[in-house]
């Protein structure tokens, strides 16, 4: 049984795990100590509006439903971070991006960690 992740914490720690940039979303891998394969979705506002993220939700809800009981970590989570394009992307191009990225992360290849550019001028 696949479980669905609620809590916060689980969410933040998942941030500390493996990560797997796509076009369309990041993959976020972090092993979960025995809880099983979890996964959780987020999307912020600045992707779109109400109706767009809970549509982009239902869309990767179902990528992963498909995807994790064969291609998933166990006892890992899994979180789904949308970007962008996620929305106008082709159903099918998302669900071979999520079975490479899950591909990766079964190998242990995450993508290097970004830093974001200071904003501001500190002086």
């Amino acid at each position: 049984m696949i479980e669905v992740l609620t809590r916060r914490g689980d969410f933040l720690a998942a941030n500390r795990g493996l990560r797997v940039a796509r076009p369309g979303f990041v993959l976020l891998a972090n092993p979960n100590g025995g809880h099983g394969v979890r996964y959780g979705i987020t999307v912020t506002k600045r992707v779109g509006n109400a109706v767009v993220r809970n549509r982009i939700k239902r869309r990767f809800r179902e990528l992963l439903r498909a995807a994790l009981p064969q291609q998933g970590l166990p006892d890992h989570d899994h979180v789904l971070i949308a970007r962008d394009g996620g929305i106008e992307r082709n159903f099918a191009l998302l669900r071979s991006e999520l079975d490479e990225a899950l591909t990766r992360a079964a190998e242990g290849k995450g993508d290097p960690v970004r830093r974001r550019p200071r904003r501001g001028n500190r002086s």
